[in-house]
């Protein structure tokens, strides 16, 4: 069988399964082009796990890394949530266990801690609010009251976010090994040869190449920003993956990437064998404990207070 005739008999077989299991098949904007290609939904990780507790769907099939499933299990608990390769994992969401944290906020009694959604359940479970890299300097805004504000575990959205609030923030010593391969170099070099190109970066990069970018923002508002905006050419600095979105929706402008050298190893871990797999098993269940996902659904509905 052919290469293309082999992929189209995949999906087939992906998409009866789906109307079967009553599934929804999310994907993260860094997965590979076949498995956004087969996707119900796009987009970043707070976004869809909201997008999956207001489907009807009974099961959800998360393309993505561990973290964001959990979050979706967190806020659907009666939903099945599946993943096509449970081993996806995020290092830097691995850089902090809920011991981290509680050891942290005895040290700073008296601070607010604010968790980007970049954590496990049990980290998330030990914090008093949640927030995104959209929603960071909102959230931090909005404990102007509190004299110390914990912020984990990135250091770099630590550093963004500090810097646009004017707040000192007690942050940990957590990163992204994706976005700290992209170099102010980078930057520099891809503006030389497109000097017209608007730059968007993510706040997970290192602060020497924030400062240079013309935007800062999540991948989804990235996708929003490039829709939106006039201009015709645009630098991207984060994962790769991201520019086959912004090509599909916007094919009349141009994407070129920081640097190829920002591919995350985990989300290019799921493929559309192991999503039809996922999907004729449901075996690689994500499960919360209860006791867990109420603490944590505690610290993202106080996040979606705010914003």
């Amino acid at each position: 069988m052919m290469k293309k005739e082999y992929q189209d008999d995949i999906e087939k077989k992906i998409n009866a399964l789906k109307k079967k299991r009553q599934a929804v098949i999310l994907a993260h904007n860094y997965q590979l082009p076949e498995v956004q290609d087969v996707a119900d939904y796009r987009g970043d990780s707070l976004e869809l796990s909201r997008i999956a507790s207001k489907t009807d769907a009974e099961v959800i099939v998360f393309c993505g890394v561990h973290f964001m499933a959990e979050t979706a299990a967190i806020l659907s608990p009666e939903k099945l949530v599946v993943m096509p390769d449970v081993n996806s994992g995020c290092p830097m969401a691995n850089m902090m266990t809920a011991k981290d944290l509680r050891k942290l906020k005895k040290e700073h009694p008296d601070a607010v801690s604010i968790g980007y959604v970049n954590t496990s359940a049990e980290v998330k479970a030990e914090l008093d609010v949640c927030c995104t890299s959209t929603n960071a300097i909102a959230v931090v805004n909005a404990f102007k009251d509190r004299k110390e504000v914990i912020f984990i575990p990135d250091k770099y959205l630590a550093d963004y976010v500090s810097k646009q609030t004017g707040r000192k923030l007690i942050s940990w010593n957590g990163f992204c090994p994706t976005h700290i391969k992209i170099l102010p170099e980078d930057i520099k070099r891809e503006k030389e040869f497109h000097p017209k190109a608007k730059v968007m970066v993510h706040p997970e990069c290192l602060p020497s190449v924030v400062a240079m970018a013309d935007a800062v923002l999540s991948t989804s508002k990235m996708a929003q920003y490039a829709k939106e905006s006039p201009d015709r050419e645009f630098i991207i600095g984060t994962e790769v993956g991201l520019i086959y979105r912004l090509k599909s929706d916007n094919p009349q402008k141009e994407f070129y990437p920081a640097t190829e050298r920002a591919v995350c190893p985990n989300m290019k871990r799921t493929n559309q064998e192991k999503i039809l797999w996922a999907l004729e098993g449901l075996k690689d269940v994500v499960q919360v404990p209860e006791s867990i996902r109420v603490a944590a659904k505690k610290a993202i509905d106080k996040m979606l207070e705010i914003i």
